[in-house]
């Protein structure tokens, strides 16, 4: 089987391409995974193929890696408008990340917003690989109504819904022709020596040897090949698969591109929980293939389904997929033998995620339920983060934006039956000290019986940022005997767990420096409350002030956006640290600033607006700082 990855950002018409060719020779079999990855399995030529479609947007870019994964190349489509070339900048750099041989569909020709080169020119300054156009556009009265094949030096007209029409090269497009098919063959002799003497003694070579040296030259991943088509009128459809035919490399060097070992017997692509079927994992088989009830992993696999999820399979041989049912220990991104498992590459991998909420049951009652259905959630998805809120205890999501939120809330609502409630995360503010005090407290309780009493004196001092908590005593001659010492260093610290202002107290060191006991009276219930009172009667005499945690921020972005970062930063009261070329992505810059976390949310916001979703950060904690003016009980107030 043959499997190519079709990807490319929104309304680029990608769904439509799929849908298209995936009919060409008859009907198709379509499994989606959370409605964000369709795979199509159809036969072209008496061969069996499928197409892995993956949603365009920011929201869906964490399946493209997985997509790329099990595919033996990748198409990228992309709009008639070199001004949405930036929208394809994402893909451009994932596809080179990957390694994956790739073909540019150039879509919606029908209807273009500018010049094939222009298009082109724009597309190329986000590609390291030389983008070269294997086809120009046949033109009758400014509209595009067919194209020629650059090595066949073959001329095809569109006609509507069905395939192209052989003619004969118009002699109005001899001139551009020739000089098209000059650049791609010069082109093309960079990786052939031959070609290249061919070139210089002015020689034609033969097409069979030209197609044979673009189809060397792509399986290596040397260069992206450019095709032109109107989707949606199945024009220029049949050349996009006969590129992938003849073209697009076996599965066996997708293999050694997923660095999967000699025992891999499988790539575990994608997974979904469906209603009233459980857990389904898609597979692509390696070596000697997937038999059903047999070993894979860490445990038995369960029943394998074609991609109908009906039709029962004995086994999924060496390139095949199918899907494994009752099969939960299976994890996507994950390369298994017939004992463990391995991750797929980094270039699989996610970003790190744009959006966060802290996620709640709307009833009570579904709260461990909710705990589970995270749980299985965050095996199937992978861009899906998952950590406990440290304050409330509450699960925080975090996504790939809004979408993907959305998405993950309607299939707990549907396929778990559990309604959430979704709320910003609070920012984790601290308190601390800004002065030395001491200070002294006497706990005294009568009660009838037993009372209890304990007396401290104690010091409480601001500590460097970072120091966190230290507890001291040089207490002398026994006016707190040893054994209620750490007493007082425990009600100290629970003293420290909210400050004036309702934050944890950080950085400050408690001497413990005399005191009084009773013999009778005294306890370590005493003295902890005693430390605990003394320690924050103290706080509240030591200057408190809050502290905010400031983020360093890694903003990965195309290099026409970087001007709008530096405003950007500073009207979220950040500072910027500089910018640069990224060394490993032509296009893209890496912009580094520092900024309070209580702007995270913002920030992710602005970038995706400013960016048109094609940028991304990466945050890290890097310090506290102390906040002045406003408190953080006035910034948490709801706005009304």
């Amino acid at each position: 089987m043959r499997v190519f990855s079709v990807l490319g950002p929104t309304q680029s018409g990608k769904s439509t391409l799929v849908e298209a060719i995936s009919r060409l020779d008859g009907r198709s079999t379509k499994f989606s995974v959370s409605d964000v990855v369709h795979l199509h399995s159809f036969s072209y030529l008496d061969e069996p193929w499928c197409a892995v479609d993956v949603n365009g947007g920011g929201d869906a870019l964490a399946y493209v890696g997985p997509a790329m994964a099990i595919s033996d190349a990748a198409v990228i489509v992309v709009p008639p408008d070199p001004d949405a070339a930036v929208l394809a900048a994402p893909y451009l750099r994932l596809v080179e990340e990957a390694g994956i041989p790739s073909f540019l569909f150039i879509n919606k020709m029908d209807n273009p917003n500018g010049r094939i080169r222009d298009i082109v020119a724009a597309l190329q300054a986000y590609c390291t690989h030389h983008i070269t156009l294997r086809q120009i556009p046949i033109r009758e009265n400014e509209q595009i109504v067919g194209a020629i094949d650059l090595i066949s030096e073959r001329a095809w007209k569109y006609q509507e819904g069905q395939p192209s029409a052989l003619i004969e090269l118009p002699s109005s497009a001899e001139d551009r022709e020739q000089e098209a098919r000059t650049e791609l063959l010069e082109t093309l002799s960079d990786f052939d020596d031959n070609l290249l003497e061919q070139l210089i003694e002015d020689k034609q070579p033969p097409s069979e040897e030209v197609f044979d040296l673009a189809a060397k030259v792509l399986q290596n991943h040397q260069l992206i090949p450019a095709y032109l088509g109107a989707a949606s009128h199945a024009n220029g459809l049949t050349r996009m698969m006969k590129a992938l035919r003849h073209e697009a490399p076996e599965f066996d060097i997708a293999r050694d591109r997923d660095e999967a070992g000699e025992k891999a017997r499988a790539i575990a692509g994608f997974a979904d929980v469906k209603k009233h079927i459980g857990k389904i994992t898609v597979l692509r088989g390696l070596g000697d293939g997937i038999t059903a009830h047999e070993s894979l992993g860490s445990d038995t696999v369960g029943s394998l389904v074609a991609l109908d999820t009906k039709t029962q399979i004995d086994r999924i041989n060496a390139g095949e997929i199918g899907l494994a049912v009752k099969s939960d220990h299976l994890s996507p991104g994950a390369i298994y033998d017939g004992t463990g498992s391995s991750p797929l590459p980094e270039w699989a991998t996610s970003h790190a995620p744009s959006h966060r909420q802290k996620v709640t049951p709307t009833h009570e009652r579904d709260d461990v339920r909710l705990s589970n259905a995270l749980s299985r959630l965050n095996e199937i998805d992978p861009g899906l983060h998952q950590r406990q809120d440290e304050l409330s205890g509450h699960a925080i999501l975090g996504t790939q934006g809004p979408q993907h939120m959305r998405r993950l809330s309607e299939k707990l609502a549907e396929d778990f039956g559990i309604e959430v409630t979704a709320e910003p995360v609070e920012t984790a503010y601290r308190e601390t000290i800004s002065k030395s005090v001491d200070h002294r407290h006497r706990h005294r309780k009568q009660s009838g019986g037993a009372g209890q009493f304990a007396d401290v004196v104690l010091t409480i001092a601001p500590l460097p940022r970072g120091s966190g908590f230290q507890f001291d005593d040089t207490v002398k001659g026994g006016a707190v005997p040893k054994n209620y010492i750490p007493s007082v260093e425990a009600g100290a610290l629970d003293a420290l767990t909210e400050g004036p202002q309702g934050h944890p107290v950080v950085d400050v060191k408690v001497t413990l420096t005399d005191g009084k006991h009773h013999n009778v009276d005294s306890s370590d219930y005493a003295f902890k409350m005693a430390g605990k009172v003394a320690v924050r009667e103290a706080i509240g005499m030591a200057k408190p002030v809050v502290l905010q945690p400031i983020l360093h921020a890694e903003i990965h972005l195309p290099t026409s956006f970087v001007g709008d970062m530096v405003p950007t930063i500073s009207s979220l009261q950040g500072q910027v640290l500089g910018f640069e070329a990224n060394p490993n992505a032509t296009g893209w810059e890496i912009f580094n600033a520092l900024l309070p976390a209580v702007a995270e949310d913002e920030l992710h916001r602005t970038i995706a607006s400013s960016t048109r979703g094609t940028g991304w950060v990466n945050l890290s904690f890097d310090h506290y700082e102390e906040m002045r003016g406003q408190s953080t009980k006035a910034k948490m107030a709801p706005a009304k």
